[in-house]
Formats: C-alpha cells, structure tokens, sequence
C-alpha cells in the first residue's frame, strides 16, 4: 500500500534532478559560448572608425623586427597597461602606409621615429620606400622628433618635411665595429681557445687567440663598412638634395662646428639644412590641425595610431593564391625555436610547409641573420631546393644582414634580393674547441687516466688537445669550407675558384655583393614580393601569407586582449615585460653570449659573423 508514495517521491527527485541537469547544461552553455564569443570578438574585433581628414600617426617604439621575439604574453601585458612592446615589425609598419596610401580618409603621415631603435639599414630602406611610395601618391609625410640617431634621421629624411624640436638634436657619428678581445683573460685563466677555420678573411672567432683585429679583418671591415657608409651619404643626400661630398665634409666638421654653434645642434641642423625648421610639439600640433580637423578640445587633431589603424589592412586573400613569406631572423641553431632565431628543424618545417599548400605557388624568404650552426643552416637550404623541385621559385629577400650561414640558407634561391647597405658574404666556417688543462694545473688539479683507443677521452676539456684530434677538427672544417663554396657556384653559375676568390670569410655590402655576383638585384621585401608572383604568373589579384610558427587560440585571445581597453585590467596582475632597453640593446660583449653555443667537448662547425654595426 505504501509503494505509490514511494514511487511518487522517487519520480519527483527523478524530474529535479533532470531540471536541475538542464539548468546546469544551460549555464555551462550561456558560460562557455559567452566566453567564445569574448575571445573571437577580441581575435577578430572591428576596426575603429576612421573618419575624414584623419593623420596616420606612426610614433614606432622600441627594435625594428622582421618577427616578434617577444611572446604573445608579455606583449598583450605591455598593451594592456599602456607600455610600449619594445619591438615593431617591418611589416606592420608598411602595411599601414601601403595601406594609408589608398585610402581617402588618410591626408598625410606625421611620423616620430625618435624612440625607434635600428640596428642595421635594410629594414629601415623598407620602410623608408613605403613612405616613398605614401609620397609618389600625393600625400605629405611630416617627421618630427625630439632627437633622431644616424639611422632615426635617415628615415626621417624620407619625408616631404623634417621638423626637429628647438632643444633637439642630430647625432651622426659614421659606422663602427668595434669588438672586445679575449686572448689575455683566457691566458691569465688557463684556458686555451683552439680555432679551426678556414678563409683569410674568417675573423669571427678571432677575439678568442687575438689581442686585437688581423689585418686581414681590418682591411675588410674597412671596405665594407666603407660601401654601406657611403650608402648612407647618397641617399641622405638624395633626399635632403645635398650633395654627398658636402655631407660628408658637413659631418666631419662637426666637432668644429657644434662648440662653434655653442652647442646648439638644433641650428646647426638648420643652418646646414638637415631638417625644415624647429618646432615644438605644440607647434606640430597646430600644423597638423590646420590641415586636418582639431579635437574638441582644440588640443590634438584627427590622427589614428598603428596599432588602431593595423586592423584595417586585413586581407584574408580567401581563395587567391598566395606567396608565402617565412621569416628567417636570428641565429641559426639546431633543433626547433621560437621566434627570434631561427631553428635547424623549425624554419626547414615551415619551408615545407609552405611547399605542401595547395595555395602557394611561390615562397620569399626574407633573411636577416648573421649565420650559426652549419648543419642547420644545411638543413634549411635542402628545403629551399625540394621547393623548388616541386615547382615553386623561392625568391630570397636580404633584410640588414644576411651573412655566413645567413647567405647559406639563401644560396640557391631562384633570385635573390638585397638592399644597396645589407651586409652579406662571409663565405667562410670554423670551429672552436676549448681546453682548460692549465688553469686546473694551476689550481693543484691534474687528470689522468686510461683509454681503450687513442681518441678515447681525447675530447675532455680537462685535457690539453690532442695533436690528432686537432688535424681530424681542421679536416672537417676544411670538407666544410668546400661543400660550402661548392654549393654557391653551383648556385650561382660560377666555377669554385670564382667563388673562392671572394668567399674566403669576407663581408660586403649588398651593392658589393651585386658587383661580384653573390645577389641577382638591389631591392626590399616589397619588390621580392612583386617578383615572386611575376614569376608564379599570379598576376595582380594574390594574397601574401606569412608562414610562422603556430600562434594558439590562447595566444591570439592574449593579443586581442592587449589591445583592447576593456582587458587593462591585466596590468593590475603583474604580467610586466622585461624594459625594453633589455630587449633591444645591443650586448656589450655579444662573443661571450654567442659562447654558450660552443660547448665543450663539441667542436661544431659554425657559418657565423660578427658583422652586425654599432
């Protein structure tokens, strides 16, 4: 009699317990899909409206970049709490004045490339020829800054106007490569630096058993710094219509003229008519909205930054065919890396990639590296070989620096692109083995020992070198050498002993490089570009797509995050970036930071230069 009651109850507790499933069901639902519609609103969120009259302002911050080295963390943090990144890529840089240049509502470009830190002149040219095309549409661009480097003001000499504020100043200094020598502190160590190598001209390692530069490495770096210097003079001439000769003489009066001037170098700049005129922000401002529209405030004008004007100049290139670009930036190391270097296993991967897509039809590679790993950089070029093979052109862009291991993985690209100041060449390899033997002994430690064969232990950093050992190193060093110049006349079209002849370790400029046939054309991205899809018979209607690491969903939420006002709450965390200073400073010592690569008892061989200018 009491059963119906129970079974009453049980389906009771039966029904709640299905509301209470739909109900959590429903909140999981209304969480998870409000949670995606977050992230793809932030991953994919509209650009902001640009109205007419607008300036496109570019006040870049911090290292010109090929590709962020800078993971997506610290940089959605850094935007997230109003914080310059530290790094900005060549590439969004011009996509916005390409961009910029065909669109009405954008009437001029006002550019402050003070805080703008270069360390080579090829991505700089980049940008400069993209502000050169903004001009040939009509449209001024107007550069300002408080204090502009050699290499800020070439490209600020890129512009219709140069204003420089009245307490300003230029700073132009030539080129140097000066580097720190080893050879004492490791003889006062007891520690014996052993160089394999082959070329005259081959002085990467030569602070390790030098005191100071051979001869050979000063008359070498004395012509190619030579070239890009006077580079530098022709096209600040150019573009500032003064002749290069008074330049130059203009910039080695100048410890003259500035005590002369009584230290103003704003005048001076004026007098010698490096800049337009003086003029303060507030002066910039007044210009600007004279020709444009002031805020309401009356305190600014119309202007859009990069970083709001970038999501403009999307282009999926849904069902175009595509040039893919890979990035090769950064040493060259073995294995898999991030980016900032560039991976033996990880760049080669995505060189296949690219060769894999039904969409690609044909590949640039933009290079800027001073080299590494030798069997990396091997591993790299078959890539570029197999591409080829199955029929799509692998077109090399030299960025600043495409040297040694850097002009390695470029050799056999169908055409190969540099700017007039790359630095390239450095045809050369060694390897470097150390032994401490005598700064043990001099601590009262001695090895000692057995061995089953000769070589057994031979490689123990404790031990002084064994003389076969060393001529075994220096064979493969040598075999190394000549697959190496080998491979570039083979390349090139040029036989062994013309390649010899200007290999042998030594840099030059990229227009150096063209006289001795080691680039087929003076050009940038832009142009390696254009030829690639002529090549490929793409005509004008294709799509650029860079190939690059994976980015997670994770981290493109991160990136859309950063951006985003509303996700500033993130700074409050303590996700901070490093200073940037750290970031882009040059190391005072970049031989000991490169020295962790050379472990002991490894003595690889390495296709590397440090040719980098200060």
């Amino acid at each position: 009699m009491n059963n119906p009651p129970r079974r009453g109850f049980a389906g009771f507790m039966r029904a709640l317990g299905r509301s209470i499933n739909v109900v959590r069901l429903v909140i999981i639902n209304v969480v998870f899909f409000g949670i995606l519609f977050l992230i793809l609103g932030l991953m994919f969120r509209g650009a902001p409206k640009v109205g007419p009259d607008t300036v496109l302002l570019l006040k870049p911050e911090g290292q010109l970049v090929e590709q962020f080295s800078v993971d997506a963390l610290a940089r959605a943090a850094a935007r997230a709490s109003g914080q310059p990144v530290g790094q900005v890529q060549v590439r969004d840089l011009v996509a916005a004045i390409d961009h910029a240049t065909h669109d009405a509502r954008i009437t001029r470009i006002l550019i402050d490339p003070s805080n703008l830190q270069l360390g080579g002149m090829g991505a700089l040219e980049e940008v400069g020829a993209a502000l050169d095309r903004f001009r040939a549409s009509g449209k001024p661009v107007i550069a300002w800054g408080t204090q502009f480097n050699q290499m800020q003001y070439l490209l600020a000499a890129h512009a219709n106007e140069v204003l420089l504020d009245p307490a300003g100043s230029i700073s132009v200094n030539g080129l140097s490569d000066y580097r720190s020598y080893y050879k004492g502190l490791l003889d006062k160590l007891g520690i014996s630096a052993h160089l394999f190598r082959v070329g005259e001209f081959k002085s990467a390692a030569e602070p390790f058993i030098l005191d100071g530069p051979s001869p050979a490495s000063l008359e070498a770096d004395k012509y190619w710094m030579g070239g890009l210097w006077n580079t530098w003079l022709d096209e600040v001439g150019k573009l500032r219509h003064i002749d290069p000769a008074t330049l130059g003489q203009q910039i080695d009066n100048l410890p003259a003229e500035i005590p002369a001037a009584k230290g103003d170098v704003a005048q001076l700049a004026l007098k010698l008519h490096w800049v337009d005129g003086l003029a303060t922000r507030e002066d910039v401002v007044r210009m600007m909205q004279k020709h444009g529209v002031a805020t309401a405030n009356d305190t600014a004008f119309r202007a859009v930054d990069l970083d709001h004007y970038l999501p403009q100049t999307v282009d999926l290139g849904v069902g175009k065919p595509q040039v893919a670009v890979i990035v090769a930036e950064g040493d060259i190391v073995s294995g898999r890396q991030p980016a900032g270097k560039i991976g033996g296993e990880s760049t080669a991967a995505l060189i296949r990639a690219a060769r894999a897509d039904r969409n690609v039809r044909a590949i640039v590679l933009r290079v800027d590296s001073p080299g590494g790993e030798a069997f990396a950089a091997e591993q790299i070029r078959r890539e570029v070989v197999l591409a080829q093979k199955a029929g799509k052109p692998v077109i090399v862009s030299m960025g600043d620096l495409a040297a040694s291991g850097g002009y390695w993985i470029s050799m056999n690209a169908h055409r190969i692109f540099a700017e007039p100041d790359t630095i390239t060449g450095s045809i050369g390899i060694f390897g470097l083995y150390f032994t401490a033997s005598d700064g043990l002994a001099k601590l009262g430690i001695n090895t000692a020992g057995q061995g089953t064969t000769p070589l057994a232990g031979a490689m123990d950093p404790r031990r002084p070198l064994d003389p076969a050992l060393g001529a075994m190193i220096q064979s493969t060093i040598d075999r190394g050498y000549r697959q190496f110049v080998g491979n570039v006349a083979d390349a090139r079209g040029k036989s062994y002993a013309e390649i010899d002849a200007i290999a042998q370790g030594r840099v030059w400029s990229g227009t150096q490089a063209l006289q001795r046939g080691l680039v087929d054309e003076l050009g940038g991205l832009h142009d390696a570009i254009a030829y690639a899809a002529k090549d490929a018979k793409l005509g004008d209607d294709f799509a650029v797509r860079y190939f690059q690491p994976p980015v997670s969903l994770w981290q493109r939420f991160l990136m859309g995050a950063g951006a985003s006002a509303s996700a500033r709450m993130l700074s409050s965390l303590g996700l901070g970036l490093p200073k940037a200073w750290l970031i882009a400073a040059p190391k005072l010592l970049p031989e000991l930071a490169w020295l962790q690569q050379a472990m002991p008892g490894k003595p690889t061989p390495y296709a590397y230069c440090f040719c980098r200018l200060q």
